[in-house]
């Protein structure tokens, strides 16, 4: 019996996905077979779990039970797939969906088959090619770290997945066995992340602050660099001393939280993360990955509204003049003013990360500096531009080096000489004031 596993994410396909999918059909219905993929498969006893390959199998399901409808309707002339159809029906499953997003693309895909399949061009040739000639490859494993193992590197040679994407197949994999009630809950969170934000949140932020912080360059993150964030399984990694640390903190964030009187004083102890560390395996990932997710668009939002970063407080000296004019300047969404301000939101967030609001606005003044030199030394900015900028001026090296604020703010920087780009003059007024153009 086939079954939909609950740590799976919703079906997401679209009237898009399932035309393409007879699009490919109509192509190819010449060939003597035509293979649609592969499917993973979790034997757990009478039961096989799809671990890959959901969505495909359920627009089968939906384009088989929509021919079977079209033969009821209408009698087709072969009386072979006529007969073939209604075999199909009593082998038919009825699978239900909790999760309103499936519901939703299982009907509106269920129609879009039905349109397609009763056009007159969708001809008795069409069903003899998706009934007999149509291929899937089923591979069925025994054990889940298996079919999870599998899954990635199928993924990791085949079809192009977004690289956290392999990156949730690769900690699935590494939960430990006593984490396995939390899975569940663990895959549902992240799915019911925005795809483009989670893309984000690892191209612009995760992956060019832990580069930037070792000295390498970070211009375009790809699957080939999934191992950026991938560390130590707790259970299973030998006793090095490196480990001590992360060992003592994962039990006993554990054993904190677990504690009878959690539940008299309802306090709950966070891991403590930060975005340099050593990556621990399994549900820590996924535990790191949401608590930046709320942390990178806090920053990134206060950031933007400038005199919110510090809350009622608000910003002295010159940051708050600062984040007034990179907020609103005129030319600061032409793309080599985005790589800038990427550069200044990239290392903000890394200070604020290691040392909290302490001595925020003079920290926001030293980034200002260090970022928008670039912007105006440069007439054009671009992705390698801001990349050099950072590798041969690494103030992420220095914070990360850094025991106290002052070891960064206390840091000297050069004094710009302009060569008169256009649109930055309230940049410009600004290095003019604090004495940093010349």
């Amino acid at each position: 019996m086939l079954e939909i596993p609950q740590y799976q994410r919703p079906y997401k396909w679209t009237g898009k996905h399932v035309n393409q999918l007879f699009s490919d059909i109509a192509i190819h219905k010449d060939k003597s077979a035509y293979r649609l993929g592969t499917v993973v498969l979790h034997r757990e006893g009478k039961k096989k779990n799809i671990v890959d390959g959901q969505q495909r199998t359920i627009s089968l399901l939906l384009a088989a039970r929509a021919l079977i409808q079209r033969s009821k309707a209408k009698a087709l002339e072969r009386k072979d797939l006529q007969k073939q159809l209604g075999e199909l029906e009593q082998l038919a499953v009825n699978p239900s969906f909790t999760s309103e997003v499936s519901q939703k693309n299982i009907h509106s895909n269920y129609l879009e088959v039905e349109r397609i399949v009763s056009r007159a061009d969708f001809t008795e040739a069409h069903i003899d090619f998706f009934l007999n000639k149509c291929q899937v490859v089923a591979v069925e494993l025994t054990d889940l770290s298996e079919a999870f193992q599998f899954f990635d590197s199928q993924n990791a040679r085949g079809r192009d997945l977004e690289p956290h994407d392999l990156l949730k197949a690769y900690h699935l994999r590494e939960f430990s066995p006593r984490d396995e009630p939390l899975k569940v809950a663990t895959v549902a969170n992240w799915e019911n992340s925005d795809t483009q934000e989670l893309a984000t949140l690892f191209s612009q932020y995760l992956y060019r602050i832990r580069n930037w912080s070792k000295g390498v360059s970070a211009r375009y993150f790809s699957k080939d660099d999934s191992d950026l964030f991938k560390g130590v399984n707790i259970d299973t990694v030998a006793s090095y001393p490196y480990v001590e640390q992360l060992r003592i903190a994962h039990h006993f964030v554990d054993h904190y939280n677990a504690q009878y009187e959690r539940q008299i004083d309802s306090l709950e102890m966070g891991f403590p993360f930060h975005l340099d560390q050593i990556i621990i395996n399994g549900r820590r990932f996924f535990e790191l990955i949401s608590h930046y997710q709320s942390k990178v668009a806090r920053i990134s939002a206060e950031s933007w509204n400038g005199h919110e970063l510090v809350g009622s407080a608000g910003l002295d000296g010159y940051a708050k003049e600062i984040m007034d004019v990179l907020n609103s300047y005129s030319a600061r969404t032409r793309t080599g003013d985005c790589y800038v301000r990427a550069m200044f939101d990239c290392l903000l967030i890394y200070y604020i990360d290691k040392f909290g609001h302490a001595e925020l606005s003079r920290a926001i003044e030293k980034i200002f500096i260090w970022a928008y030199s670039l912007r105006l030394r440069m007439q054009v900015v671009q992705l390698a531009s801001m990349d050099n900028h950072v590798l041969a001026n690494n103030l992420f090296r220095l914070i990360k080096d850094a025991t106290r604020p002052a070891d960064f703010i206390n840091c000297s920087l050069p004094v710009v000489s302009g060569n008169k780009a256009t649109k930055t003059g309230e940049i410009e007024g600004l290095f003019r004031e604090m004495k940093y153009y010349e």
